[in-house]
């Protein structure tokens, strides 16, 4: 999937124009980098447009940052620039998306290494009756 497709994606998802979309593309995906295992950041990068791979590249090899959910989204919200209750839509939005675009096992390989909470982010909300 493209740079400008996965955006679009991201924006119907989240409900935010499509420049938001990408502002919180960038910080969700950076955000999730440092928080699991540079080779599953590898992994995943390797599926991605070659434009979003530089957010998924670690800065430095060491081990990940152990940070939980409020923290996740916490620095979503700072780097995108966006409210939290918006980090926490758009967060959902690029997990979902990236889950389709990596493929299952590449996703759950990522999402075993993030706590229960940050890792549900990527299930889908459940719709009322």
């Amino acid at each position: 999937m493209a740079e400008l497709e996965f955006y679009e994606k991201v924006a119907a998802r989240a409900g935010v124009p499509p420049e938001t979309a990408q502002s919180l593309t960038e910080a969700t995906l950076r955000t999730l980098a440092e928080r699991i295992s540079g080779g599953q950041a590898a992994d995943l990068a390797d599926h991605v447009a070659h434009e979003l791979r530089p957010c998924l590249a670690r800065a430095r090899p060491e081990e990940p940052q152990v940070f939980g959910y409020d923290e996740f989204l916490r620095r979503v919200a700072e780097r995108a620039g966006v409210a939290d209750d918006v980090a926490e839509r758009g967060g959902r939005a690029v997990l979902q998306t990236l889950h389709r675009v990596v493929g299952h096992k590449e996703f759950e390989d990522a999402m075993s290494e993030l706590p229960a909470e940050i890792g549900a982010l990527a299930q889908p909300v459940p719709r009322g009756p």
